[in-house]
């Protein structure tokens, strides 16, 4: 198995936040982590990335504990885009992405650079200032901050959140086709269910910081008895079960 979560726990001021939660992800899958806000997603995301502590438990990259992994190894494996966590707003576009190239390592820096500039589509504003930009433009600028480095393991934290429609079209768009050319493993936290059922190949759905479900977006939708996963998924937040 490609990635394994053992028991993840983590605790904040005495509060659960993550409850020892176990999943594997396949090389090469998009793994969807659904549920309500404050489940324990973006918590989860921080401790697979490093940037978060664990409480307790384990995360396994082919069997070796992250832990054990240099940080010069952790950055050319992994990377992340989220709209909640902003790039640094008085540099422009263009200097963000050489900063964070730099920063992965990434060699032929300028090359990489242009090539993601025009599969993203922000040469246009590549001079402005990062705090400047629209939601979408900004969306697109940690897309390709993301992919920098050519990640294997891409953790995506809601990356369409407040996108219009067309927008969100074009990153759900790219976001396919890139894997599809590069192979790579992608966890996506969403609460777009469309999104997850048009990109994700299994589910894993979340609820006061446990796993409470899992599985392929067909095989959820049946088990529950509902039409769609949006109606799955409201089933599993709404319900009063301990889980």
């Amino acid at each position: 198995m490609f990635i394994q979560i053992k028991n993840l726990t983590k605790i904040y001021n005495k509060f659960l936040a993550v409850n020892k939660i176990n999943f594997n992800i396949e090389k090469n899958k998009t793994i969807g982590l659904l549920g309500p806000n404050g489940c324990g997603k973006t918590t989860s995301i921080g401790m697979i990335l490093g940037l978060v502590s664990p409480t307790s438990g384990e995360i396994l990259i082919e069997g070796k504990n992250i832990n054990e992994l240099s940080r010069d190894e952790n950055l050319k494996r992994f990377n992340f885009a989220s709209p909640y966590v902003e790039l640094p707003k008085k540099l422009t576009v263009k200097q963000n992405l050489e900063i964070y190239g730099r920063l992965y390592g990434v060699i032929n820096l300028k090359n990489r650079i242009n090539e993601i500039s025009e599969d993203l589509d922000i040469k246009d504003f590549f001079g402005r200032k990062t705090g400047e930009l629209s939601s979408g433009q900004k969306n697109r600028v940690s897309l390709a901050k993301s992919l920098i480095n050519k990640p294997e393991i891409l953790l995506l934290d809601e990356p369409t959140a407040s996108l219009d429609p067309d927008i969100g079209d074009f990153i759900r768009s790219y976001i396919q086709e890139y894997k599809l050319r590069n192979k790579i493993t992608i966890l996506l936290a969403s609460h777009n269910m469309n999104e997850v059922e048009r990109l994700c190949d299994n589910v894993i759905m979340m609820k006061r910081g446990k796993i409470i479900d899992h599985g392929t977006c067909k095989e959820l939708i049946n088990k529950h008895g509902r039409n769609n996963l949006e109606e799955t998924f409201l089933k599993l937040a709404r319900s009063k079960d301990e889980f």
